[in-house]
């Protein structure tokens, strides 16, 4: 072998060990690559595993809170400890005075069809003030009829507890300025009615006699929504579809080398 031939087969040989040894390192940060995606996509899945659970466990709560029979309201000593998760839809039974003319319009949407919530508040014989929602009525010329009641004496409800809705619906902010309400901001409608310090929840009025006219209460509607199972499947289905792509990438190049 000349010595020329034999300088072209070092250089093809030094060439080739230097294209293996990049495939390898390539195959290398593939491999690490498609672990670390596999192990994020694999824990999203049994991370929406865990919420259905809880969600389901939530359900379980929240159903026998609303047909329990009536507890006294949360107090002021008690309001802390108030949660979505811990007391929404407890069923809650409070005495005291409406107060009719300070009552603020929410606007809703029930099977009735559109129209707006009628929110008063109650003053508990503690002197305690919760913002009662009272029912749904189909027009401001119904809610305006509902201010020119007299405070009323003395009585007792029962209803379910909501927590508050700050700030306003997804697309329209509360304006209290100018009486437009979107959600049951419990904190700014007590500003807006000049109420020290309410209560940090609302009550649903549970159905009773109904006035012709006047608020429709019982509305209220229990739904949770539980997509947690499809949001699992697909980050598991992503998950195996990591492995797929891994190994249809390996066999492509393995084709390509040989």
């Amino acid at each position: 072998m000349s010595p020329a031939d034999h300088g072209n087969q070092v250089t093809a040989q030094a060439v080739t060990g230097s294209g293996d040894h990049s495939r390898q390192s390539a195959s290398l940060w593939l491999a690490i690559c498609t672990g670390v995606v596999f192990v994020i996509l694999f824990s999203l899945g049994c991370w929406q595993v865990y919420r259905w659970q809880w969600k389901l466990d939530l359900i379980q709560r929240v159903e026998s809170r609303v047909h329990q029979a009536a507890v006294n309201a949360p107090g002021r000593q008690d309001w802390p400890a108030v949660s979505r998760d811990r007391s929404e839809y407890l069923h809650v039974s409070l005495q005291g005075r409406l107060h009719y003319s300070l009552s603020l319009p929410v606007v809703a949407s029930t099977v009735h069809g559109s129209g707006y919530w009628v929110m008063t508040p109650l003053t508990r014989d503690n002197g305690e003030q919760v913002l009662i929602n009272r029912g749904f009525v189909k027009n401001m010329a119904a809610f305006d009829a509902e201010l020119k009641r007299s405070d009323s004496e003395m009585l007792s409800l029962s209803g379910l507890l909501r927590i508050s809705e700050p700030a306003g619906s997804l697309l329209r902010q509360n304006d209290p300025a100018a009486r437009r309400w979107y959600s049951r901001d419990v904190a700014a409608m007590g500003q807006a009615m000049g109420l020290k310090d309410p209560a940090p929840y609302f009550v649903d009025q549970e159905a009773g006699k109904e006035v012709s006219d006047g608020p429709v209460t019982g509305l209220t509607v229990i739904r949770f929504q539980n997509s947690h199972v499809v949001y699992a499947l697909t980050w598991f289905t992503l998950a195996a579809l990591s492995l797929v792509g891994y190994r249809l990438i390996r066999h492509h190049r393995r084709d390509d080398s040989d």
